[in-house]
């Protein structure tokens, strides 16, 4: 998940037609090797590159013992209402018996949304019990299914979507210019809410979650940052809708068929497959191209149609900049959703599908009107007024919007940057998540260099990574540990998106420099070749650096725990003050070093709590 850099909107002005039903799939080809798969298995290894079926086989062993979901969701948008079945086959892995499973629901963090009933084991009524937190639901499998064994479990489920938080379509999401401060204020970032021609059902399929070494479902949502990932699956999945409604997953399109009703029922198949999102949308446009033999699409409402093209350049750039350097997107299709993200999220990334918050794709129109309403704005605007009145909004207006297309384009590569880590090279989001959220954030900025040259990466760098941790020790915040799990930050969305997004990527950073750029682009190669499919640990990536260049070993293991285990964010990125903030940010605007005065200052220390929302 990339949390949009709000605190910059400050500094800069302290400075100065619906989608057309896809045409039904061709009959499922004859997959080189596949013998006596299934034809459902079959349909979904569609989405699957021919060339990376064999790749997929390798890390995960025969394709036909992959767990297997059936979906059935119907979707009424009036109402805000979801239902439908869901069936899991599963062989049993291991040395012991399956004696339980799993299921977990992300909507069910604070309250129960979903409900799940009706289940089936092996075809045998069963009870569904609360599990150890609220998101999961436990079923007991009696008698054990042995090693090598079948196991299916179907549920019907039903589910009453909320609307979305007020403001969630604006770059402020509702709460500060982060998502505010507080712990757990932005929850799900909108992944489980409706709005009028929105209805985002992430997490709405119960999936099985992994397990850890103790025979324990790995931990679920805290409040911050993201939600889940499960190991490789496929998914068939029918999804109906009313007319004039779409609905976007992950996968090949196998259809879009009208019903007597009225309503039409969209089909996906998907391999391999860490999670599975859902959305359904009410007057989109879309656009499309092609890198390498992916298919990429880009769906966005309407009114945003000129940011929506853009947004499949800029996916398109990272993807084909990505295949070059880190190896082929196992899938055939990728596709870039726009949806209402609340909390002050950017995009929320999914294994061959993103979203991607309409704040950004409305933000550059009129910036200065997302503060509208905020505490103490107004007195800050009077602030504004009295060092150069509505001339210097405007130019800061005009140059907010210059930066928030970088900010657009930095997003989407993050997101694309996701499809690796963790939707190839799979890592604990909840636990772990300074693995994955590093190498996106580092890789968007290796993306900027590769597209716009050294020049732009290194200003992205200090405006997208170093400078949200300066700004975040200005509101008071303190350096910590980076690596730790999610519901360990207490600062909530503000210090996350500090260290975990600001100063836990230029380890990554450090390690080239240390290591060179040939050994670094060859480490990561490695490590997404080495992983693709499986799970990496924390040091995986150091370890596959230490193999590119051997004599720095034991200074790449130095530096992971100086950059993530201890606390030298002042010391490595500079402890700013708030004037030392402005002339920097002035200077990134081409508008030169901003002097405060100290009323200004004064003033600006005093409002910065309340714009970020704490």
């Amino acid at each position: 998940m990339r949390t949009l850099p709000g605190w910059w909107l400050l500094c800069a002005l302290a400075a100065g037609p619906v989608v057309a039903a896809t045409p039904p799939a061709p009959a499922a080809p004859a997959i080189p090797g596949a013998g006596s798969v299934a034809p459902e298995v079959q349909l979904c290894l569609q989405h699957l590159r021919p060339e990376e079926r064999d790749r997929a086989a390798r890390a995960l062993g025969p394709l036909e013992s992959v767990p297997l979901y059936r979906v059935q969701l119907e979707v009424e948008p009036k109402e805000r209402r979801v239902w439908g079945k869901v069936q899991v086959e599963r062989v049993a892995k291991g040395p012991k018996p399956v004696t339980e499973l799993y299921l977990r629901l992300t909507p069910n963090t604070r309250s129960r949304q979903v409900t799940l009933s009706g289940a089936k084991l092996n075809g045998k009524a069963v009870a569904l019990e609360l599990g150890p937190e609220p998101t999961l639901q436990r079923i007991t499998v009696e008698p054990p299914v042995p090693p090598g064994g079948t196991v299916s479990l179907e549920v019907s489920l039903k589910g009453t979507v909320p609307k979305a938080a007020p403001g969630a379509e604006s770059l402020l999401g509702s709460g500060g210019l982060l998502g505010g401060g507080a712990k757990g204020g932005s929850d799900d970032h909108g992944a489980f809410s409706a709005t009028a021609d929105v209805m985002s059902l992430v997490g709405v399929v119960p999936q099985v979650p992994p397990m850890d070494d103790q025979g324990q479902p790995w931990a679920g949502p805290q409040g911050t940052g993201d939600l889940a990932l499960y190991e490789p699956a496929h998914v068939l999945a029918t999804l109906t809708v009313p007319s004039g409604w779409a609905a976007h997953t992950t996968g090949t399109p196998m259809g879009a068929v009208p019903e007597r009703d009225g309503r039409v029922r969209y089909s996906f198949a998907a391999a391999a497959v860490r999670d599975f999102p859902v959305l359904v949308t009410r007057g989109y446009q879309s656009a499309t191209a092609t890198v390498n033999g992916v298919t990429v699409e880009s769906h966005f409402a309407a009114r945003d149609a000129a940011v929506g093209k853009r947004v499949l350049k800029y996916a398109s750039q990272a993807l084909t900049e990505f295949e070059k350097r880190l190896g082929p997107l196992p899938y055939t299709h990728f596709r870039v959703v726009q949806a209402p993200l609340s909390g002050g999220a950017g995009g929320m990334e999914f294994p061959g599908l993103v979203t991607l918050g309409t704040s950004l794709y409305r933000a550059k129109q009129d910036p200065l009107s997302m503060l509208v309403g905020m505490p103490g704005m107004e007195a800050f605007q009077e602030m504004l007024n009295a060092q150069g009145g509505a001339g210097m909004l405007a130019q800061v207006g005009s140059q907010v919007g210059a930066s928030l297309e970088r900010t657009l384009e930095f997003t989407v590569a993050h997101e694309v940057a996701h499809q690796y880590f963790a939707g190839l090279v799979g890592s604990d989001p909840i636990h772990d998540p300074v693995v994955d959220e590093s190498l996106a954030q580092y890789a968007a900025l290796l993306y900027m260099e590769w597209a716009h040259g050294p020049e732009a990466a290194e200003s992205l760098r200090n405006e997208a990574l170093v400078m949200p941790y300066q700004f975040f020790r200005l509101t008071g915040g303190s350096d910590g540990r980076a690596d730790r799990p999610t519901g360990d930050f207490d600062g909530g969305e503000l210090e996350y998106g500090a260290l975990v997004y600001g100063k836990a990527p230029l380890l990554h950073h450090a390690s080239r420099k240390l290591v060179g750029d040939s050994a670094f682009l060859k480490a990561l190669r490695a490590y997404v070749d080495t992983y693709r499919f499986k799970w990496a640990c924390k040091a995986c990536f150091t370890q596959e650096l230490a193999k590119a260049s051997p004599a720095n070993a034991k200074a790449l293991t130095q530096l992971r725990t100086r950059w993530w285990e201890e606390a030298h964010g002042d010391e490595d990125l500079g402890a700013a003050d708030l004037q030392g903030l402005m002339e920097a940010m002035g200077g990134d605007m081409g508008m030169g070093g901003v002097k405060l005065d100290a009323q200004t200052q004064q003033l600006l220390e005093q409002l910065l709590p309340q714009l970020m929302g704490q």
